[in-house]
């Protein structure tokens, strides 16, 4: 299955429980549900050093975590270039996913989700916010036919 034009998926990792066709139409959901539909977008399904690198540097803070997102702003770039960037914590998902008793395929998809959510204005900071961010997420994973997972989470 080719990739809808403007979606990006690099591994820079492996093993990874889902393949670019799957993270490509995560990404396709959540920006048709947070209404920023065709936006180009590049994944990277990374490991923790670069995760840890990356959370270093850009919100100083030195551990691994799930998903980091840039918006890149480049909604009208001509050379149709990705307007963001996510980097997905493959490792990180691995040990949540664990933690929680989930399925590895089901944590890193929804980090995906929760990336491109935070694209589409979606935030997470107040409670607020972070419920409406829940029932975004929620959607969105059921649209993609993942099951109900109603337990607490730290994203």
């Amino acid at each position: 299955m080719s990739l809808r034009p403007g979606i990006e998926v690099a591994f820079q990792t492996e093993p990874c429980p889902v393949d670019a066709a799957e993270v490509a139409r995560a990404v396709d959901a959540a920006l048709d549900h947070g209404g920023r539909s065709g936006l180009g977008v590049s994944v990277v399904l990374a490991d923790d050093e670069l995760m840890v690198e990356l959370h270093r540097d850009y919100l100083d803070d030195p551990t691994p975590t799930d998903v980091i997102t840039f918006d890149l702003g480049a909604d009208d770039d001509p050379a149709g270039g990705a307007a963001a960037e996510l980097y997905i914590g493959v490792e990180e998902a691995h040990r949540v996913a664990e933690e929680r008793g989930v399925r590895w395929q089901r944590e890193l998809v929804l980090y995906v989700v929760h990336g491109v959510l935070h694209l589409c204005g979606f935030d997470d900071h107040s409670d607020e916010d972070s419920h409406a961010m829940r029932v975004a997420e929620r959607a969105v994973m059921d649209a993609l036919d993942y099951e109900v997972d109603d337990a607490p989470h730290h994203m």
